[in-house]
């Protein structure tokens, strides 16, 4: 193994760890598998649900995000939407949802990367998908924000209500429209992802650290 190659995937595992020190380095594999697993079963689940409620619709209108897709009331509420001013509810993240798909493979295999991997780099493998939770809901955030302020003048009743930002989680008023968002499941299981990466980073460095300090040079063997 080259010397850049060994920098960048650390020490191996004792072969024969003692018995009292042997886990610690399984702790790592063990925590980031199960955030690997909690990334991809949330790929099949919804991400987020925004429900609105009205008089006029005593049952609410519903929009589900998957990690890829919209469903529910689109139809309806795109026709609400229509006379205030505001687009579609389609034309909103195409390029994310479009790589939604990949983009989550690609976060599945770098955590397993940091598997792998017993040095510090393991941590910038693992950040992507410690990050992703919240960077799904500022996407969220962003795009809800855009298409609620900048609403087309033309439109019907245009001036019946004013530019609005929902919030992306909890409850919010746009005009007479009671908005309640939540996250789904998915969303719920990649956080634990993220926090499952955490905990298996601290075991990581943990485990593998001593290990590091002890093929460290000693001042008598660099004179």
């Amino acid at each position: 193994m080259g010397k850049a190659l060994q920098k960048l995937m650390g020490p191996r595992i004792p072969i024969d760890p003692n018995a009292r020190h042997g886990m610690r380095y399984h702790w790592p594999a063990v925590f980031l598998s199960l955030a690997r697993m909690s990334i991809l079963v949330s790929l099949f689940l919804p991400y987020w649900h925004m429900t609105l409620e009205a008089p006029q619709y005593p049952d609410g209108l519903n929009v589900t995000a998957f990690i890829n897709r919209l469903t529910g009331d689109i139809t309806e509420i795109d026709g609400l939407n229509h006379y205030i001013g505001m687009r579609p509810l389609e034309e909103a993240a195409q390029l994310e949802r479009s790589l939604s798909v990949v983009m989550l493979l690609a976060l599945m295999l770098l955590v397993e990367g940091a598997v792998h991997v017993h040095s510090k780099w393991a941590a910038l493998l693992a950040m992507p998908a410690i990050l992703f939770p919240p960077f799904f809901l500022l996407d969220l955030h962003l795009w809800m924000s855009h298409f609620g302020q900048n609403l087309d003048p033309t439109a019907p009743l245009s001036n019946a209500i004013k530019p609005f930002t929902p919030p992306v989680l909890g409850v919010g008023m746009i005009g007479q429209f009671k908005t309640i968002a939540s996250p789904g499941i998915g969303l719920i299981l990649a956080s634990i992802g993220s926090v499952l990466s955490v905990v298996g980073l601290f075991f990581h460095r943990r485990a593998f650290k001593p290990l590091h300090e002890q093929a460290r040079p000693k001042p008598a063997e660099i004179s």
